[in-house]
């Protein structure tokens, strides 16, 4: 949509005439329905834009190199090693509150918990992995 859209123009152009011609009481209705107007407009264009880039996508893609356009994803590797980092980095604060709070057991909890949150992740890990494997 070029910011000197004549059909746009011409739009906005009969809304005014017909706010001069129809009074200030139908004012809301008017500017509600060029609004409209400008809204479709907006989304058709949008529209085209998505389907262009999908388009070029799957050019892309259907070349020789198969290669998706996209940032490159981290390895499996990296993802379970800086899962596993991060929850160990927030290991301490949360060993010292559940310590200082409820002894031993606050301690015993906070580490039940984060091996929990590390297996589930491992196990949604392998999961997906299998699940990959058999497409």
């Amino acid at each position: 949509m070029d910011a000197r859209d004549p059909e746009l123009s011409k739009e906005l152009s009969a809304t005014l005439q017909a706010r001069k011609d129809l009074g200030a009481e139908y004012e809301s209705e008017l500017i509600d329905s060029f609004i409209e107007k400008v809204t479709d407009r907006v989304d058709s264009r949008v529209e085209q834009r998505v389907r262009r880039e999908l388009a070029q996508q799957q050019t892309s893609f259907a070349r020789a190199d198969r290669r998706p356009i996209g940032p490159p994803q981290p390895s499996a590797r990296f993802a379970r090693y800086g899962f596993a980092g991060f929850t160990m980095v927030l290991a301490i604060p949360l060993s010292a509150i559940g310590a200082a709070n409820a002894g031993t057991a606050g301690l015993f909890i906070s580490w039940a918990g984060i091996v929990g949150v590390n297996l589930a992740q491992g196990l949604t890990n392998a999961w997906s992995k299998s699940r990959q494997d058999e497409d």
